[in-house]
């Protein structure tokens, strides 16, 4: 197959195979630490950086949005791929214009991603214009021009695309929004669309908010934590602090998940080795065991997994009246518990074993772990979001927690782990391609405009638009659209056929490379960064997992003088598109920041006295109902939800892949070719299968294979893959993206929320007739 330069090369690593760990964190950490960071800054600029981390006078890292202590904070409050991205983001390695007139973009696609992202901080605008194979310097005003002529020459506002990475601040995103909706259309994709977007439409259909109801310190007083499709020791490692001491304090921890993951194991915390008298115990001692029970499910078989324990704690109920079910709680604050009952007595047992892959016995274990605990925390990540039936899952595990009371009190709850550091802050503050009328009537009246009612486009529904020629600008606020969405090659094709690109960045990546017929690179501010306009120096604001807001100010020195904020860079393509507007004063928000929050708090609840309460220690909690014991659906009652349960039936040959993330990569940004929990070296592009699957298939570990998916009579090949044996599940198969991307259809969505189902992907393997030593 010709190489699009859409997808990585597919030239193999040399891999090489360790044994699987099982404790997570540890020394581990802290060496793999030292080693990104202390090459790109330096042994005194990490120290200072490291200790500016989620602090309360700091940055806020941007590698997750796990929360903060709220009192008690360590030195080290960051984990070791919080220590990679800020490595990543203050290294001193530079990429201006003297790298883009040596390289051909042709060229750098033939580059890894890995080799792409070293190249160092951008540090000027730069365009690429038609038939050119180099990108070249740009003012920022002709650039802001440039932008403008394309999107007052569409013959519809809903022609452009306006996407928004999960790192952007409350402020800039915002500030966005405000122009794309002055501008005219609601076409505001944004990285949620393709990871917790199920979460939301779940939660606000069952309990009336799209969120997790549950605080940090909830975790210290849980009875038991059931953890289901989620890797904490490689997705948002300062999660296993919350868990060792919810260990300590007594609580059960139940992890659900196709794989063994190291970070539900066991841990060593990282933070002792802070403290020297802590870090000879910590190296003299034991770990800390987490998961009291393992469920190896199925990929895929979450729901009836989930199913089956509601249904074994309806049996007992059943059994013996009132020891199970929360019947108050049930009678008084829920609606819907009668027809789930029907429901469940109308499954067979069968189907929810053969779907879960998970045995009868196991389930009535995990179901006694829930039936003999009040204060039952549920938490949950993208191992469950990515599937066709994920929104049902998703309020299957609503319905667990309603069972029991275990929702709006203290050790009880919901809590989705977002990836982005402020993917639900964005979302807060409006970045949404289905604002609720409320929220357009408040914006329209702050700044005097009508802004447009009509919902526009979500990611996938970008992607089709653009494929279509429908849309034809596309302006991306952070991120590596081309590498994080779905079916790669139909989504270059998708860009090529647009009339502009832009891309607000602060790296280079392969959504530079694959591009309009005109392209631009603008370069931004990171998290670390120094901001300063013209009336001093700014900070901005965020909101974890949790609905915290609080503050993060970087005091790095920026790579260049050219990189803008991103609130000034939206600023200035607002003012180019939109002209003066005496009601929305662009440039005078971004000169005092404080006016950008002023104008959330009109807007938008719970952002009352935003400017003094975000400058308190810790900032502030957003209102939650839920979190409370108040459910904010219409009918004020939480609603318990009964979905069928599928009988998922693969054709001979057939896997079902999910894509998933290695040690070293934080999204689509990738740090190194090692996965050491997994025990993977040198090596992406990798393939884990049942040693069972592997035997089937005339295979062995060391076989390259390519990987097909066939949908619609279309089929999607990822090329020269390794196989691995591993302890995954008979009829599973997991490979790391971006690589694998390419293999999920753009078709092949969650009902309801249109996430694109990346965690369950029909494949079949054929081997190319090469092997390597590993």
């Amino acid at each position: 197959m010709e190489r699009t330069g859409a997808q990585p090369p597919e030239e193999l690593s040399g891999l090489r195979l360790g044994p699987r760990k099982t404790v997570a964190a540890g020394v581990g950490a802290v060496a793999s630490s030292g080693r990104h960071m202390l090459p790109a800054t330096g042994p005194v600029r990490m120290l200072k950086l490291l200790s500016e981390a989620n602090q309360k006078d700091g940055f806020d890292c941007p590698s997750c949005a796990w929360p903060d202590p709220k009192d008690d904070r360590s030195f080290a409050e960051f984990c070791e791929n919080g220590a990679k991205a800020i490595a990543d983001a203050a290294t001193t390695e530079r990429c201006g214009p003297e790298f883009f007139a040596q390289w051909r973009v042709d060229d750098l696609t033939e580059q890894t991603d890995k080799w792409l992202n070293d190249q160092g901080r951008l540090t000027h605008p730069m365009v690429r214009r038609p038939g050119s194979q180099h990108y070249e310097p740009i003012s920022w005003t002709d650039a802001a021009r440039l932008v403008a002529q394309h999107l007052n020459s569409l013959g519809s506002p809903d022609e452009a695309v306006f996407y928004t990475s999960g790192r952007t601040s409350n402020e800039a995103a915002f500030l966005y929004q405000l122009f794309v909706r002055a501008y005219g259309t609601n076409n505001l994709p944004d990285c949620s669309n393709m990871c917790h977007e199920s979460s939301g439409s779940a939660l606000g259909a069952t309990i009336g908010i799209g969120k997790g109801t549950v605080l940090l310190e909830d975790f210290d007083v849980a009875d038991a934590i059931v953890i289901i499709g989620q890797n904490p020791g490689t997705n948002h490692p300062r999660m296993l602090t919350a868990l060792q001491k919810a260990k300590a304090n007594g609580a059960t921890i139940v992890a659900i998940n196709p794989l063994p993951e190291a970070g539900f194991v066991a841990v060593r915390n990282p933070q002792d080795f802070a403290k020297p008298t802590k870090a000879l115990q910590a190296l003299a001692g034991r770990p800390t065991k987490l998961t009291d029970l393992f469920v190896p499910v199925r990929v895929g078989g979450d729901l009836a997994l989930l199913t089956g324990i509601q249904k074994a704690l309806l049996e007992r109920e059943a059994a013996a009246p009132g020891t199970v079910v929360d019947g108050s709680f049930v009678a008084s604050r829920t609606a819907g518990f009668d027809d789930l009952v029907a429901h469940l007595d109308g499954l067979p047992w069968d189907l929810l074993v053969q779907e879960s892959g998970i045995d009868r016995a196991r389930i009535e274990a995990v179901a006694d772990v829930i039936a003999t605990n009040d204060r039952v925390i549920y938490t949950w990540a993208m191992g469950i979001t990515q599937h066709e039936h994920a929104v049902g899952t998703i309020q299957q595990v609503v319905n667990l927690a309603l069972l029991r009371g275990s929702i709006g009190k203290p050790g009880a709850g919901l809590c989705p782990v977002r990836g982005h550091s402020n993917v639900q802050g964005d979302r807060t503050v409006g970045i949404w391609e289905r604002p609720p009328p409320e929220f357009l009537e408040a914006l329209g009246s702050r700044f005097d405009f009508a802004p447009p009612r009509e919902h526009g486009l979500d990611t996938v529904s970008a992607i089709q638009s653009m494929h279509r020629g429908e849309a034809r600008v596309f302006i991306g606020m952070g991120g590596n659209f081309l590498s994080a969405t779905p079916d790669t090659e139909h989504t270059a094709q998708a860009l090529r056929r647009c009339a502009l690109t832009v891309q607000v960045s602060t790296k280079l990546n392969r959504s530079h490379l694959v591009t309009g017929e005109t392209a631009l690179i603008l370069p931004c501010l990171a998290r670390t960064d120094r901001d300063v306009q013209a009336d001093g120096e700014q900070f901005v604001s965020v909101e974890n997992s949790m609905g915290i807001v609080h503050s993060s100010k970087g005091r790095a020195e920026p790579p260049s003088p050219e990189c803008r904020s991103e609130p000034a860079i939206v600023a200035l393509l607002a003012h180019a598109t939109l002209g003066a507007d005496p009601a929305i004063d662009w440039h005078g928000m971004v000169d005092d920041y404080d006016r950008i929050r002023a104008a959330i708090e009109a807007v938008i609840p719970g952002f009352e006295d935003y400017n003094q309460r975000v400058r308190e220690p810790g900032g502030f909690e957003l209102p939650n109902g839920p979190r409370h014991g108040e459910f904010t659906t219409p009918d004020g009652l939480a609603h318990f939800t009964a979905y069928d349960v599928p009988n998922t039936e693969l054709a001979e040959g057939e896997l079902l892949l999910m894509t998933m993330r290695s040690h070293d990569q934080f999204n689509t940004t990738i740090y190194g070719n090692n996965d050491r929990y997994r025990g993977v070296h040198n090596e992406r592009r990798v393939v884990f299968l049942n040693e069972r699957d592997l035997r089937d298939r005339g295979l062995a570990t060391g076989d390259v294979v390519d990987i097909t998916s066939t949908y619609d009579g279309v089929q999607r090949v990822a090329r020269r893959f390794v196989a691995v044996a591993y302890d995954i599940p008979v009829g599973c198969a997991g490979a790391y993206f971006p690589e694998a991307n390419v293999l999920v259809p753009v078709t092949e969505v969650a009902r309801t929320s249109n996430t694109p189902a990346s965690k369950s992907i029909r494949v079949t393997l054929t081997p190319v007739g090469e092997r390597v030593r590993c």
